[in-house]
């Protein structure tokens, strides 16, 4: 049995159906907006996605090129290394004093050597001569008995006068 429809219901049901049939088109165009935003917001990741590609690549392209010259020194350094790999505890000790004293180093060389190696071409035969003299003098002495205890009691004078 079927119920009777009253002439409200069909103007209730008409008027429904018309304002849903009227708001269609507007649920469209807020549908295609969105959809229109949403291909908008691929496309932007799209881009950003191919500029992080490029990156990645100038990345990997850049690390192997460190890679490369990290390797190629390295090598260059192979036989340093084992250079040092020889190196007593004594003789690193003695090598870092050394560097500690280039600057005096360098200020003597600079101000008292060069001066005089300047003018070797004149004196040097006679520097030679005057260091062998000085040698064989050394010698002698060195080999006076007695010699290191007055050595000693020199020093011991020495002393007291800077006192």
């Amino acid at each position: 049995m079927a119920i009777p429809l009253r002439p409200s219901d069909v103007l209730n049901w008409s008027v429904r159906t018309t304002s849903a049939m009227v708001s269609v088109p507007g649920r469209v165009l807020d549908l295609l907006g969105a959809a229109e935003s949403v291909v908008a917001r691929a496309n932007e990741l799209v881009r950003r996605t191919d500029e992080v590609i490029s990156d990645a690549t100038e990345a990997v392209a850049d690390a192997r090129r460190v890679t490369a010259d990290v390797e190629e020194q390295v090598a260059a350094a192979r036989p340093l290394m084992r250079f040092v790999e020889e190196f007593s505890a004594h003789e690193v000790t003695a090598a870092i004093k050394l560097v500690d004293e280039l600057p005096r180093l360098a200020a003597h060389l600079s101000d008292d050597i060069m001066p005089i190696l300047a003018t070797l071409d004149r004196v040097g035969p006679d520097i030679h001569e005057l260091l062998d003299v000085a040698k064989d003098v050394r010698q002698a002495i060195l080999g006076i008995p007695g010699f290191e205890f007055l050595r000693r009691r020199g020093e011991d004078k020495d002393e007291e006068r800077e006192k």
